[in-house]
């Protein structure tokens, strides 16, 4: 059961709704130990007084701010939390605007809003269908951990859908950033009209689950095996420098390949499996479920999965 990190109140005009914030995401990242070369223990990180070089426990340890250099003003959380009591439990809805009109730029971390007690249901239905009803998407404040978020809160599937958003200021400017000059990149209308179809080829409805982690699947693929005692072979994937020598040429090639179904990995048996990448011959043997793909070189992925497909078709 999933834990709320946060628990307040929705002010939307003069109705107030208490609800409590849980976490929208989980992250499956791989993470790793660090250990000692020889004996394999773990190593851990102490906190360390730089004067007296001793331990000091983590109840002992209060925030500071550096005013100057080796000055600081030691800060206690509660007078942070006073600075201002209201908001630090208050979801602030200063307004509603179309979603649309939100650049993706701006959005952070997402998290569910959901209602705080039984007195909390009705006016959180209220207010989840009326922004339904409207498609509409409130822009809020709030205080959270010692720190003031900007917010916006969506309407989605019968519940509120709250993602912290970064402030214009935090967003990068593209003038700050150094780009070749494009003066001379003339592009023709041909070119252009070869792109779309390419686009247009490829367009399909959004599957958010058609989309996995192949990284790091094969990364807990050859871990499992290692600590299995397989011997794995590992071999430098391919990769693809981008360089394009004739544009037009690639355009076609790669229009060519999208009608034919090659550029999915997808589609049934015939096909040269030698022309498909490596990246897209590990996702063929994925759907399939070769045993020992994460070890197998290209050569040795196109002859499994040619195998597979003849003894699919026997």
């Amino acid at each position: 059961m999933a834990r709320a990190t946060w628990s307040g109140s929705i002010s939307f005009g003069l109705v107030n709704v208490p609800v409590k914030l849980y976490t929208a995401v989980r992250s499956h990242d791989v993470h790793f130990t660090q250990l000692h070369e020889d004996t394999h223990a773990r190593v851990r990180r102490k906190r360390v007084d730089e004067e007296t070089g001793e331990e000091v426990p983590y109840e002992e340890i209060v925030k500071g701010y550096e005013v100057e250099d080796e000055q600081y003003v030691v800060v206690d959380p509660d007078e942070l939390e006073e600075l201002d009591p209201q908001a630090s439990r208050l979801i602030d809805i200063r307004d509603f605007v179309e979603q649309a009109e939100i650049d993706p730029i701006y959005y952070d971390r997402p998290y569910y809003l959901m209602p705080d007690g039984e007195a909390a249901v009705k006016p959180y239905q209220l207010l989840t269908d009326a922004m339904e009803r409207s498609e509409k998407v409130a822009i809020a404040k709030l205080v959270m951990r010692n720190k003031e978020y900007l917010a916006a809160i969506r309407a989605r599937d019968g519940l509120l859908l709250m993602s912290t958003m970064n402030y214009a200021d935090e967003v990068v400017d593209p003038d700050e950033l150094e780009a070749p000059d494009r003066s001379g990149a003339d592009v023709s209308q041909r070119e252009i009209a070869m792109a779309e179809q390419l686009i247009d080829s490829l367009v399909t409805a959004f599957d958010p689950a058609a989309y996995e982690d192949e990284y790091q699947e094969r990364v807990v693929e050859f871990l499992e095996a290692k600590a299995e005692g397989e011997d794995v072979e590992i071999t430098a994937p391919e990769r693809d420098t981008g360089g394009v020598v004739d544009l037009m040429s690639a355009l076609e090639q790669s229009l060519e390949r999208a009608k034919g179904g090659g550029g999915s990995g997808r589609s049934g048996g015939g096909r040269d499996y030698a022309e498909l990448s490596k990246d897209e011959l590990y996702e063929l043997a994925q759907e399939r479920d070769v045993p020992g793909r994460s070890s197998m070189t290209k050569d040795e992925l196109v002859e499994a999965l040619g195998d597979d497909a003849a003894a699919e078709a026997s």
